[in-house]
Parts: structure tokens; sequence; C-alpha cells
């Protein structure tokens, strides 16, 4: 009981520091929307598109820390989803924002579709995560991809967005590794990035029966959630 009565100590103050952080972040994102319709020169239309873009980011964060406290509560249904379907309906709501940050995201289509079983709700929100990161990490005029595969060998199937951000170094690789499923983390490399968002998406992939992972390039990552493969045929 000592250990449950540890982790609500440590799970409250998150969640409720993320309630009281959505009405100013809203706020926020509503005042710099409203400033894009104005006249700036191109250097303040840059400045009020970063603070678009944080504000929404932040606001996103803020719902899947309200949404991962509630994991062990709540009864989410599993079923076979249709994951191109899925990256299709991500690339369509983000590549607004992609483009007016210069840069692409596409899914690298497949002759022959896959299922998984998971939850369309939290698949979304780690496809969105990952890609998301992938944003704010890869230079402008980049196409960031999304990949599916089948891992055979395993009966799951792999979910991958490649980012070309900077490259991770072997310390940090090694502690990223070995930390991703253990809680929030800093990537030096990276020092915007507090691993939160990592750590949510992990909290999603679990809760499907699922797990997330990343593999190192050289010019950036790829963050990947793999869930099992579905043998029903009927959506595709």
């Amino acid at each position: 009981m000592k250990g449950s009565g540890e982790v609500q100590q440590q799970v409250t103050p998150l969640v409720a520091a993320a309630h009281e952080l959505k009405a100013p972040l809203s706020l926020v994102r509503q005042l710099s929307l409203l400033l894009e319709s104005a006249d700036l020169t191109d250097a303040q239309r840059r400045l009020v598109s970063r603070i678009t873009l944080t504000s929404e980011r932040a606001l996103r964060l803020t719902t899947d820390v309200t949404k991962a406290a509630r994991l062990e509560d709540a009864l989410f249904e599993l079923e076979p989803l249709n994951p191109e379907q899925i990256c299709r309906d991500i690339v369509h709501e983000l590549t607004p924002l992609f483009e007016a940050h210069g840069r692409q995201l596409a899914v690298n289509r497949r002759s022959h579709p896959l299922l998984l079983v998971g939850n369309r709700d939290l698949l979304r929100r780690i496809l969105a995560n990952f890609s998301d990161n992938a944003l704010h990490y890869t230079e402008p005029g980049t196409v960031v991809h999304m990949q599916i595969s089948a891992l055979k060998q395993s009966g799951m199937i792999r979910i991958g967005v490649r980012d070309y951000g900077p490259a991770l170094s072997a310390d940090m690789w090694r502690a990223l590794k070995d930390r991703i499923a253990a809680g929030p983390l800093s990537v030096a490399s990276r020092p915007q990035s507090s691993g939160l968002g990592l750590y949510l998406a992990g909290q999603f992939a679990e809760a499907m029966n699922g797990r997330i992972g990343v593999t190192k390039h050289r010019d950036g990552a790829t963050f990947y959630v793999e869930l099992q493969a579905s043998q029903q045929l009927s959506l595709l």
C-alpha cells in the first residue's frame, strides 16, 4: 500500500499542474492565431508561428498527462486497426503545421496493407507525439516519413516516425534505451526536450500491450511503436 501512495503523490501534482496550465496555454494560442492575421514582417511572423507551435505542443502534452493518469482506471477498447489509415489521418491533421514551418510529413505506402490490435485514440496520441518531436527537431526543407512494417518473428506491427534532428551521442543513446520506459529524461543533444512526451507515449503503448523504442541513425532517429498484429481482414 505504501508504494501505491507514493505513486499517487507523484502523479497528482503533475495532473493538477496540467489542468492549471490548459487555460493560459489556450489563451496564448488564441492570441498568437490572432496575431498571425495581422500585418507583420517576415521575422515577426516566424516568431508568432513559433509561439503557436509551442503552445499547441504544450496543450497536447497537458491532455496526454491527464489521459495517462487515468489509464489504470479506464477501459480502453482494443480493436483491429489499419495503421496506414491512421497515419494518413495524422498527416492530414498536421500537414498545415508542417508546411507552415517549411517541412513535410508523409506516409511510406505499402503494397500489402496490415492490421494491428490497438486503441485508435491512444495510437493517434503516440504518433502525433512522435510527429511533433520530428517537426521540432528536423531542419526546414526536410520530409519526415512515417513507416509501417511487419515483424514476422514476433507477430508485431511497427510504426515508426523518422526524424532528422541532432544526432544522439553514444552516452545519451545508451541512457535513452535504458530509461525509455522508466520516466521522463532530458536528452542533452536535444536540450528543448524533457522526454515527457516520450514517457507518455510509452505508457499509452503499454496500455495496448505494446512497446515503444528508438533506432539511431547518423542524421537523426526513428521513434517507433510496436503493437500486436491482427489476423482480421475485413478492414483491408
